[in-house]
C-alpha cells in the first residue's frame, strides 16, 4: 500500500484537505423529529431503533453517496436520529477541496432535499413525504452502517431520485426566486469535529450506536434527564440534570483529594492518599452521597469506584448545560438509575474549553457549602 494510503491521524492545526478521520453533525435547528420515529419495542430502551422517514432516507443516501462524488472520502459509520444525523468520514488521501468543502457539498444537496419536503408536505402529501411500507424499511435498516447493501442503496436511491425530480420540477414550475424562499429543513451547515487520536475512533462509534438507546431512556426517564433551573441551596441558584432526592440524604461526605498529599506520595509517602480515597468509598458504601467537581485525577478515580459499585453522589459541574444536554457513558446510565445529580451554578458557555484554577477553587469550596448546609438541615 502507498504511503499516502495509510491509516495516518489528522493531527491538530493541520489542514483539513489530509488524511484524517472526522465526526459530522448535521442537526435540524428547530428539532422537529421529521428523519425519523424512535421506537422502543416493550418499553426496552436497550431495544430501541429509529425508523427512517422518506426524508430520513434520502439524507442517508445523500450521506452514502459521498464517495461517488469523493472518492478519498470514505464513510465509515453513522447514525440517523429523529432530527439530527451522526456521520464518521475517513479522508484517506489529500484531497484539493478540504473536508469544508465535502461537507459543503453535502449540504447543498440535502437543502434540495429539504425544500421538496417543505413543497411536498403542503402540496403532495399522499406522495412524496409518505413512509416507506414496513417491509422495505427493514430491509433498510439492515444495512444502515458502512457497505449498505445493493437492495437498501437501490431502494434509497429511488427515493431521492424521486425527491430530487420533484424538486428540480418545483423549481422550474416556480421559478428559482420562489423555489429558494421554500424552507430548505437544513438551514445550518453541519458541524465538522477533526478526531485527532486512535482512542476517539472506536470512542465516537460506541456513542453513535447508543444514541436510540439513550433517547429512548431520556423519554422513559425525563425527570431525570430534564434542566431544572434554580435550584436553591444554602442561598446558591444551581442548575441541575438528575435526581433532585439526592439533596434529601441524611449523611453527607465531600470529596477533595490536596495537594499535599499528592505531593507526599510523588515523595514516596502513599499511605495518606492511599487512605484518603479508600475513606471516601468507605462512607460512600455507609450511606453517604459524596459530593466533589471531581477534578483531579485521583478524585476521579473515588467517581469510577463510586459508578462501578452504584453509590450515589453530586456532582459540581465546571460548565452549564446546553439545550437536549445528556451526560456521557457511565454518568449517563447512572443518572438513568436515579444514581447522581449533576449541579452547576453556572450558565452554560459554548466557548468554554478548559476549567480555571479559579473554577476549580470556587467548586470545591461550593461542594463543602452544600455538604454543612444539608448536614445542618
Amino acid at each position: 500500500m502507498a504511503d499516502q494510503e495509510k491509516w495516518k491521524w489528522q493531527e491538530p492545526g493541520t489542514t483539513w484537505k489530509g488524511i484524517g478521520l472526522y465526526h459530522i453533525t448535521l442537526t435540524i435547528p428547530d428539532r422537529r423529529p421529521l428523519l425519523g420515529t424512535l421506537e422502543i419495542p416493550d418499553g426496552n430502551p436497550d431495544r430501541a431503533k429509529v425508523r427512517r422517514t422518506v426524508l430520513g432516507n434520502a439524507l442517508v443516501d445523500c450521506l452514502i453517496g459521498i464517495p461517488q462524488h469523493h472518492p478519498e472520502v470514505q464513510v465509515l459509520h453513522f447514525c440517523l436520529m429523529p432530527d439530527h444525523l451522526h456521520a464518521v468520514l475517513y479522508v484517506r488521501r489529500t484531497m484539493q477541496v478540504g473536508i469544508r468543502g465535502v461537507v459543503r457539498g453535502f449540504w447543498q444537496g440535502v437543502k434540495k432535499l429539504g425544500r421538496a419536503w417543505s413543497a411536498a408536505s403542503s402540496i403532495v402529501p399522499n406522495d412524496i413525504r409518505r413512509n416507506c411500507q414496513e417491509g422495505k424499511q427493514e430491509e433498510r435498516q439492515e444495512g444502515s452502517h458502512e457497505g449498505s447493501g445493493d437492495i437498501a442503496q437501490q431502494g434509497l436511491r429511488e427515493e431521492t431520485n424521486r425527491m430530487e425530480a420533484f424538486s428540480a420540477g418545483l423549481q422550474k414550475q416556480i421559478g428559482d426566486d420562489a423555489y429558494y424562499r421554500l424552507p430548505p429543513v437544513f438551514t445550518e451547515m453541519p458541524f465538522i469535529r477533526s478526531m485527532g487520536h486512535n482512542t476517539q475512533l472506536p470512542n465516537t462509534i460506541r456513542y453513535l450506536d447508543m444514541n436510540p438507546q439513550r433517547l429512548a431512556t431520556k423519554r422513559l426517564k425525563p425527570g431525570y434527564f430534564r434542566v431544572q433551573r434554580e435550584i436553591m441551596i444554602g442561598g446558591r441558584s444551581y442548575d441541575g440534570v438528575g435526581n433532585t432526592m439526592l439533596l434529601t440524604a441524611e449523611t453527607y461526605a465531600m470529596v477533595h483529594v490536596r495537594s499535599l498529599m499528592v505531593k507526599a506520595a510523588e515523595n514516596g509517602d502513599t499511605e495518606p492518599l492511599r487512605n484518603y480515597k479508600n475513606s471516601c468509598v468507605l462512607a460512600a458504601r455507609k450511606g453517604a452521597v459524596m459530593v466533589s467537581p471531581f477534578i483531579s485525577e485521583h478524585e476521579k478515580q473515588v467517581m469510577q469506584v463510586l459508578l462501578r459499585e452504584q453509590l450515589p453522589f453530586v456532582y459540581l459541574a465546571d460548565n452549564g448545560f446546553r439545550d437536549y444536554y445528556k451526560p456521557a457513558d457511565a454518568l449517563f446510565d447512572a443518572c438513568a438509575a436515579g444514581r447522581v445529580l449533576i449541579l452547576s451554578p453556572w450558565t452554560y458557555d459554548a466557548g468554554k474549553r478548559k476549567i480555571s484554577r479559579a473554577d476549580c477553587m470556587a467548586l470545591n469550596n461550593m461542594a463543602e457549602e452544600i455538604c454543612n448546609h444539608l448536614f445542618a438541615l
